[in-house]
């Protein structure tokens, strides 16, 4: 109060020298006095804008703006900048060449001005979210002695697709077969991923609001068996997939890893009844400094043990998650590289790629000897989703990654065994459109490797995607426009792999299937029910990690 009544005082110059001695002897007293104060935010505008930054912002930038995959944002970085409303209005406005989309599209002009202003305020801490809210949020639709035996259709539902419907709160079940919708289930808002359990019969689906759904493909209408909100941001999901010497684990537990709460939480896998929740909030790697916000990014089931790895986002750590006895849980803490996003596996299923894409690297782990071997320096923010392996003609066993801040796909040889000075070093670099690609694609039986461009700020090259030859990675990557509307993004293949399915994001979304082989549109699905399609999954290759 001494303050305000201070600072709107009009007074004379004799009464200004008076003013500062009086505010000096205030600030010394412990008061802060702020000079530059932040913007004025309405109580409907803050909630707007907690809003918009949760659905757009946080993935990249963190709840707490501290950084990631987006450079950090807090109030207090903005200020050293001199980042004002006008200039952060127009970073939001037209975007970023290190893969910032541009907003205009997606937000209106007094919307963008709410988040200029907003993110010159101090972060909002959300709440925590403990085990018992979670056991309070579970439930059991139809427990496991009630459901199928077996198949109550006769339709091939390993090749079934779950296409995520993010703005509608649904996932689509398509046919692979016959294109047709099997299901439409409710899941809630903005789902991220679906994997598929070990088994293949269930789909677990996150959302972004930390609520997991688990869908029974076998029913005769495929539909959610049990639901379970575990923290109030999340991106991940997996099952358990072991099954040798050390046991069989095939489809018992799940695993959900979060952003807000940082935690994982470990979940019975036939009903997703919580069981246990880890926190990861943790020190650096590298300069051991506390981080309280380091997020579960990715998660990877294990073949060779029984165990989850994780990313551990913003500490710089991969964690191998032994799940054989979840009472004295047994966790591995492998040092790699900071602000980890995404990643899969190689071709043999041994060796774990994950993209630091902030240090613009690709960190790869034995999982066999749990250690780092090897950091590949790939290019602008790799971002690979799972990935992509193929057999190079003169390289052998490839992985590559796309770019969000550069135009190009890279490839780096994959086989420490077979080829040994090709293993872990770059061998192919494809050009691209531009950046802001998301995901790249392929599959054992296919001919071509794809890739999209879905967060490029040019209205045609996000709605572009490129595709080059397995066999002649040399030649030009042939490229062309999918649609006239949305962005275009995420790639799948059928179970024979001889077919890629592509999503155009949009209000009225739509699902392009092309020939792998000869790059020709083969059929295009359209439908009132199609509403923002992002990620899409075929049963088959998610189950057997295939990519």
């Amino acid at each position: 109060m001494l303050i305000q009544r201070l600072k709107q005082r009009v007074v004379s110059n004799i009464e200004k020298m008076t003013l500062a001695i009086i505010l000096s002897i205030v600030m010394a007293m412990g008061f802060a006095y702020k000079v530059n104060a932040s913007p004025d935010l309405a109580p409907e505008e803050l909630e707007k804008a907690k809003k918009i930054f949760f659905n757009r912002c946080a993935g990249c930038h963190g709840t707490l703006r501290k950084g990631a995959t987006g450079p950090e944002i807090t109030d207090k970085k903005l200020k050293e900048k001199n980042y004002d409303t006008n200039i952060i209005t127009a970073f939001i406005t037209n975007g970023t060449g290190g893969g910032m989309p541009s907003f205009s599209g997606d937000f209106s002009a007094e919307e963008i001005n709410i988040m200029a202003r907003f993110l010159q305020n101090p972060p909002p801490v959300p709440p925590e979210f403990p085990l018992e809210q979670m056991t309070e949020s579970w439930r059991l639709i139809v427990p496991p002695a009630q459901r199928p035996k077996k198949p109550e259709h006769s339709k091939n539902w390993q090749n079934f697709f779950g296409i995520v419907l993010r703005d509608a709160g649904k996932v689509a079940i398509l046919d692979g077969d016959s294109k047709e919708v099997v299901s439409i289930v409710d899941t809630g808002f903005a789902v991220h991923i679906l994997r598929s359990s070990a088994s293949g019969r269930y789909f677990y689906s996150i959302g972004r609001d930390g609520k997991a759904t688990m869908i029974d493909l076998w029913m005769a209408k495929p539909d959610k068996v049990a639901e379970v909100k575990t923290c109030n941001e999340a991106r991940s999901i997996d099952s358990s997939k072991y099954k040798g010497k050390k046991g069989d684990f095939v489809d018992k537990l799940a695993i959900i890893g979060c952003y807000w709460p940082p935690h994982f939480v470990i979940l019975d896998g036939q009903t997703l009844e919580p069981k246990k929740v880890v926190s990861t909030r943790s020190y650096t790697y590298d300069t051991g400094e506390y981080h309280p916000e380091p997020r579960v990014a990715a998660i990877i089931s294990a073949h060779h043990d029984p165990e989850w790895i994780i990313n551990v986002k913003e500490s710089g750590y991969i964690w191998a998650i032994d799940y054989t006895d979840i009472k004295n849980l047994k966790i591995t803490q492998i040092e790699t590289e900071r602000f980890m996003h995404d990643g899969g596996w190689d071709a043999t299923k041994r060796y774990i790629q994950m993209a630091a894409n902030m240090r613009n690297k690709m960190v790869i782990v034995d999982s066999v000897t749990k250690k780092q071997i090897a950091q590949v320096e790939t290019g602008n923010k790799p971002h690979p989703g799972r990935g992509a392996n193929w057999e190079d003609p003169e390289f052998g066993p490839v992985s590559a990654t796309p770019h969000l801040g550069e135009a190009t796909v890279v490839a780096w040889g994959s086989d420490p065994k077979g080829h040994a000075q090709h293993a872990w070093k770059v061998v192919r670099k494809v050009e691209t459109l531009g950046g802001g690609s998301l995901f790249v694609k392929t599959h054992p039986k296919a001919a071509h490797v794809w890739v999209d461009h879905t967060l490029n700020p040019d209205e045609n090259i996000k709605r572009s995607i490129c595709a080059f030859g397995k066999n002649s990675p040399s030649e030009k990557a042939k490229c062309w426009q999918v649609a006239d509307h949305g962005r275009v993004v995420h790639f799948e293949y059928n179970k024979a792999g001889d077919e890629v399915w592509v999503a155009v994001w949009d209000k009225v979304g739509e699902l392009v299937i092309y020939d792998d082989k000869t790059l020709k549109e083969k059929s295009r699905i359209k439908g009132d029910w199609l509403v923002t399609p992002t990620g899409h999954f075929n049963v088959y290759n998610t189950m057997t990690d295939t990519y």
